[in-house]
């Protein structure tokens, strides 16, 4: 304990020390600063304040880095948020407090393709909130489809998909009834209409996302154009990429992106979903894109047999997850501290580089670096302490330790 002399605040002072914390891309030797949920900066404390650290904390030589953040995972540990539970809110409470050991402080729950009364029941269950003791934070949902491709429906149940018609985002207001609680809405641009549809998504706010789709690169193009800001797991139900239209792959190095405009794009990086070359390719063509993501489904935390994914009915084999009966990919059971760590190893990527795409970049794509994704002064004490092996030890939101292995203490 030292002693302090607070002139602004009588909350008390935290110094995380003996770590490395991730800031401006790198990871620097120096302590962590936090008061009321906030990261602090100690040179405004020391001249501004005369103010000193009322708790030290040594961190064993941690890394300190940015929690993370998930803007697609289907559920796990048994909930699965595309169904219309009586009580949606305690599953997403459950799930929301189990990712804490897996580094996720705040996330997106993703409802794929559903008949209109699932949305109708779910969604206004889902508020977004701050994270806490009782789990991660709530960003908004993430709605993936109807109004994706029959052809790259992938996983997604047939009957369910819906066109845009004379309505275009009446049809999807019909469809969806709630938007409030809405961050994220997946579809496919080459749909008729779906260029005014995206246009309104935008102005609302609302992150649109490219996928289960097959459409050329000039309409992807267009639907950036248009606002579109997002692709939803690359190369995972999209036209494959070919040399003369490489379809929406061909975003990474597109020229037709509008000036200060970054399009960001999903990896799930499980070992299956995406062959190792594939993701370095991705990772090269365009690094400051990439956003990990899990696509967790029910199965993710238990053994593996029969889970589900909204209406349909998965089979879990390992790290595979296939729809029963057949060989189609359906979402995964990998956690997002494992996702980070195949990619550090599959690219050869830099730990900075593997963690803020998990952070940093997902934080960029909904706008909200400002408060989360790094360890800059001012944003969100939500961070995490992780071993040389990217093994998360701890857990903290606002500043607040929310999970720790039980062999870990400081």
């Amino acid at each position: 304990m030292m002693p302090s002399n607070k002139s602004v605040s009588d909350a008390p002072i935290f110094q995380f020390t003996n770590c490395r914390i991730l800031r401006s891309h790198q990871l620097q030797r120096e302590d962590l600063w936090v008061r009321e949920g906030k990261i602090l900066n100690p040179e405004k404390l020391f001249f501004d304040e005369k103010g000193s650290a009322d708790i030290q904390l040594d961190c064993k030589d941690s890394i300190i880095a940015p929690g993370f953040i998930d803007v697609q995972i289907n559920g796990g540990f048994g909930v699965d948020f595309s169904l219309a539970m009586d009580d949606v809110q305690s599953g997403i409470s459950l799930v929301s407090q189990k990712i804490l050991s897996h580094g996720v402080t705040s996330f997106c729950p993703t409802l794929v393709t559903s008949p209109p009364s699932v949305y109708h029941k779910v969604l206004p269950q889902i508020s977004v909130r701050n994270g806490g003791p009782h789990g991660a934070g709530i960003l908004g949902a993430h709605l993936e489809g109807p109004f994706i491709s029959k052809e790259k429906k992938g996983a997604h149940p047939e009957h369910y998909l819906s066109t845009f018609e004379s309505g275009a985002f009446q049809d999807l207001l019909a469809t969806y009834r709630h938007l409030d609680c809405v961050q994220i809405v997946t579809l496919a641009p080459e749909m008729k209409r779906s260029s005014e549809v995206i246009q309104e998504l935008t102005r609302r706010g609302i992150c649109v996302s490219l996928g289960h789709s097959v459409a050329n690169l000039s309409q992807a193009e267009e639907a950036v154009r248009h606002g579109a800001t997002f692709i939803t797991h690359l190369f995972n139900a999209m036209l494959p990429f070919h040399h003369r239209d490489p379809g929406i792959v061909g975003l990474l190095t597109s020229d037709q992106i509008p000036a200060r405009r970054r399009v960001f794009y999903g990896m799930i990086s499980d070992g299956i979903h995406t062959n190792p070359a594939a993701l370095r390719i991705a990772h090269r063509a365009h690094p400051k894109g990439l956003v990990l993501v899990t696509d967790a489904i029910a199965g993710m935390g238990l053994a593996p047999g029969r889970h589900t994914l909204g209406q349909q009915v998965i089979e879990v084999d390992g790290l595979n997850t296939y729809i029963a009966g057949t060989k189609t990919l359906s979402g995964s059971v990998a956690t997002m501290d494992s996702c980070v760590r195949h990619f550090l190893e599959a690219t050869g990527c830099t730990v900075e580089t593997a963690l803020e795409a998990a952070s940093l970049h997902p934080a960029q794509l909904l706008g909200i670096e400002h408060r989360k994704g790094t360890l800059n002064y001012d944003n969100d004490a939500d961070f995490l302490l992780l071993d040389d092996s990217l093994r998360v030890r701890a857990t903290y939101i606002a500043g607040e330790r929310v999970w720790s292995q039980d062999t870990f203490t400081i």
